[in-house]
């Protein structure tokens, strides 16, 4: 269950898209899937929760998102350019308006060299064209309030997204 601050920022995020008539996606890496389950905690919410995809490993992120092997090779799969691939591939695999995505080291363990635990990147994309990149370091917080936090942030980003995003015509016109 998520927690009420949560809540909140779904319900503000939904509330700006069924205004706008958009749906959306999430893939999500070091959060397992909690943007998802956030988003459909609130009733309704299926009329703009299309899906999420879950891309824990690098086989999958490939698989499901189109992230190019040699963007994990040069970049890693912690890395703006990863996240970004991530984003764009939910929206290519998904008939959305918008997509985030959250790759990330949630700890405790997981660091390497430039990469410290509590880093985490994010990307929000919409299909008119309009992409949002943020990373945070949340620092060693530990791995609940890292994927907590990410929660938070991909809400806003995608609120954020939607707020600028012109209302969609209803289906079958245009």
């Amino acid at each position: 269950m998520a927690d009420q601050s949560a809540i909140d920022a779904a319900k503000a995020l939904l509330d700006a898209c069924l205004r706008k008539k958009l749906t959306l996606a999430t893939a999500e890496s070091c959060t397992g899937g909690l943007v998802a389950a956030t988003i459909s905690e609130i009733p309704g919410s299926s009329a703009v929760l299309d899906r999420g995809f879950v891309t824990y490993s690098n086989e999958a992120k490939q698989q499901m998102l189109g992230v190019t092997p040699a963007t994990i090779d040069v970049y890693g799969a912690v890395s703006t350019e990863c996240a970004e691939e991530m984003a764009k591939g939910a929206l290519a695999h998904a008939s959305v308006d918008l997509a985030v995505s959250i790759t990330g080291i949630a700890g405790p363990t997981g660091a390497v060299a430039g990469k410290p635990i509590g880093l985490v990147y994010f990307c929000a994309a919409s299909r008119s064209g309009r992409v949002i990149a943020h990373d945070r370091k949340y620092g060693d917080i530990g791995r609940a309030e890292v994927r907590k936090q990410s929660v938070l942030q991909a809400l806003g980003m995608l609120r954020e997204l939607a707020e600028k995003e012109e209302p969609q015509p209803p289906a079958g016109k245009s």
